[in-house]
């Protein structure tokens, strides 16, 4: 029913390289080798044994074999905040910030001002995107209008502007009947819903996870029954009307077994986890800095766990930094008054490099598929490095170590949860769409 391209950005000149000696690392190509790549075009055009490919015109980059190249990331959960909040991001700073976090495309959510639920909006987004967007771009309308839950939006129409779906994403879709409602209209015009799940009665208050650690601070708490009998209610929707959800930043091991159970029952489900979940608990929160305060909250150390062995094993499908954005003054406040948020895009691969693959937890290869995997759970092809292919693709040191923020952010806002941090794996180059997106200024050290 979509009948334009749901992906949109910036026209720029095709890349020409040549990234001699890299190691080439594709888990969905079955690809983990040391080889010359050469884009041309903007595109994939040859692939070879280290020194085989000759140099032309192309840029020549020197890996050395110590440089690794994978598929660019795709992010199926970030917020731009245009329009109408351009001073905690706009579509230009999102998009570098995403480039520069290795991602080769993103989708982007509704919840701005005013809300993305008309076709026109929708039409005038995508047209900034196509000036402004660093790397391609897609967007989910919102599913209610306003995203008030009481009244759906016009999704027909919306997927003919190139809507690859539908959330309510920072509000839950709170009325059971009005998601069935939306299922039954999204099994006509295709889509996919993604969820923000929470129970508004449960969690109404609540500023971090409900627990020893938020009695301890006597801040009120929000208990992850909010988020995981949310889960299991849409996911029986779901499965009774045989119709596709996509659950958002799963926080807990009990949202974990909802979503097991419903794919084990061959229910249509899948399942993001960021970042930020997979690395810190609330523990984390006791400092009272308003950075690790976001939605949901960071829970347990046992939900921790859950959360990481349910990516690995693919109950969770895929990786979302749910990049939140908020302008200093926001965040600068005391922690209950402070919105619910953290940027992500631009330390998501590092920081789990750093904590789940150097630890020996994950392997890189699940890692690089994960954090690819979002892109066909929206029904887009998914990056590959194979001849022929558009280059998107992403460069990596892996033996790079950076302290977050010491060089500032790519980013308007500042608000990451791991500012600060001492983290291994850098970005040096980003293709997205077959155009050049990011340069790291390191990568001037291993040029020749």
């Amino acid at each position: 029913m979509r009948s334009v391209d749901p992906l949109v950005s910036a026209a720029q000149r095709p890349a020409e390289l040549l990234l001699r000696d890299v190691r080439v690392l594709d888990p969905r190509a079955g690809a983990d080798a040391r080889l010359d790549v050469r884009v041309s075009g903007g595109r994939i055009a040859e692939l070879g044994e280290p020194g085989t490919v000759e140099t032309g015109e192309q840029e020549l980059v020197e890996g050395h074999g110590r440089l690794t190249l994978t598929p660019a990331f795709f992010d199926p959960h970030v917020h731009l905040r245009t329009p109408g909040q351009e001073h905690k991001e706009d579509l230009a700073t999102g998009t570098r910030a995403a480039a520069a976090g290795g991602f080769g495309a993103v989708i982007a959510m509704p919840n701005t001002d005013p809300v993305l639920d008309s076709a026109p909006l929708l039409r005038s987004l995508r047209d900034a995107a196509a000036r402004e967007a660093r790397v391609p771009v897609g967007f989910l309308p919102a599913i209610t209008r306003g995203l008030q839950g009481e009244q759906l939006t016009e999704m027909a129409e919306l997927r003919q502007e190139g809507a690859l779906g539908f959330t309510d994403d920072g509000v839950p879709v709170q009325s059971a009947g009005m998601l069935r409602k939306a299922l039954q209209y999204q099994r006509l015009c295709g889509g996919v819903l993604a969820l923000h799940e929470e129970d508004r009665t449960l969690s109404r208050g609540g500023a971090m996870n409900e627990g020893a650690v938020s009695a301890a601070l006597g801040i009120a708490g929000i208990p992850t029954v909010a988020e995981s009998t949310m889960v299991a209610r849409d996911a029986a929707l779901a499965g009774y009307e045989d119709a596709r959800v996509h659950f958002q930043h799963l926080s807990c091991a009990a949202s974990v077994d909802a979503v097991a159970d419903a794919k084990a029952r061959g229910w249509r489900v899948s399942a993001e986890v960021s970042p930020h979940h997979l690395m810190l608990t609330e523990s984390d929160v006791r400092g009272m800095d308003t950075r690790m305060k976001m939605h949901p909250p960071l829970t347990t150390e046992t939900d921790r766990h859950a959360l990481i062995g349910a990516l690995r094993a693919g109950t969770i499908d895929c990786v979302a930094t749910d990049h939140a954005p908020h302008a200093r003054d926001e965040k600068e406040v005391p922690f209950e008054q402070a919105p619910m948020g953290t940027t992500g895009l631009e330390t998501a691969f590092a920081a789990l490099y750093s904590g789940l693959v150097l630890p020996g937890i994950l392997e890189l290869g699940l890692l690089v598929e994960r954090m690819t995997a979002g892109a066909a759970l929206f029904d887009l092809p998914a990056p590959l490095l194979a001849l022929g292919e558009p280059a998107n693709i992403v460069l990596l040191d892996l033996d790079a170590e950076w302290i977050v923020g010491e060089h500032g952010w790519q980013s308007r806002s500042e608000n990451c949860c791991f500012a600060g941090r001492r983290l291994q794996g850098r970005v040096l180059l980003t293709v997205a769409a077959g155009a050049v997106a990011h340069r790291d200024r390191a990568l001037a050290t291993v040029e020749l």
